[in-house]
């Protein structure tokens, strides 16, 4: 009961310390507005590399050592998604990349794992989560960053499915909306912008394996598309 009790006064503690982060960060961004009649929240900085993203939507990415199969737009929640299944070249190693690129200025991100576990269901079935785990991987061009992700096994009617999720950023990723706004808080107050796109990759693996044994493959393709973004479409202001 001591344990519990220290447990819910640091996690008090912590809602606290968040909720004083988010008024500095509305204050930053709203007295400026207030004192020159310009709310930012109503007319945010524009995001330059908005014709960028919107392309990968309708073409998808292009990944070294990796062709395109086929790519659609796929209906997921609210949202339009860039669906494309890949193969990796000179073997029948395949994977399928969903991409959901900032779609406006005021496009930002909420519930996208959500909308693809209900995508996931509704096309196999079900949409069994096992093993998860948080994962981290480096890339090093166009320049060194660190991306923190989402890692699980899906289980599904028909296939199982290693799943790799984050929202890629100019300067890195994470799968936490939270992060996001942050940053964005700042670069606003700077009269910029933070794009993003939401990234779900889903590597077929043995029914009920161990996702694990899939981890080298997950991250590589992660390390290829993370890289690919940056270099364009996620270019920073």
């Amino acid at each position: 009961m001591i344990y519990l009790n220290k447990f819910f006064k640091v996690s008090q503690w912590n809602q606290v310390v968040a909720l004083l982060l988010l008024l500095l960060l509305f204050a930053i961004g709203s007295v400026p507005g207030y004192l020159t009649g310009h709310w930012q929240w109503k007319q945010p900085p524009p995001i330059t590399s908005l014709k960028a993203l919107k392309h990968i939507r309708n073409s998808g990415l292009t990944l070294p050592g990796w062709q395109t199969i086929e790519q659609v737009q796929q209906q997921i929640g609210e949202q339009k998604w860039s669906l494309q299944l890949i193969k990796k070249e000179d073997s029948q190693t395949q994977a399928i990349l969903l991409l959901l690129p900032q779609n406006g200025p005021m496009d930002q991100p909420e519930v996208e794992w959500t909308d693809i576990n209900g995508w996931g269901k509704s096309r196999w079935g079900k949409w069994d989560i096992a093993q998860y785990r948080s994962a981290q991987f480096a890339v090093k061009q166009p320049r060194e960053t660190q991306v923190e992700a989402r890692f699980f096994r899906a289980s599904t009617q028909q296939e199982t499915f290693g799943v790799l999720q984050w929202y890629a950023l100019p300067n890195g990723g994470h799968p936490s909306p939270f992060r996001w706004f942050v940053a964005d808080q700042l670069a606003q107050w700077r009269k910029q912008r933070v794009p993003w796109v939401g990234v779900s990759i889903l590597v077929p693996m043995e029914p009920l394996g161990q996702v694990e044994k899939i981890w080298p493959l997950a991250e590589s393709i992660g390390q290829k598309v993370q890289a690919a973004l940056m270099a364009d479409s996620l270019q920073s202001n």
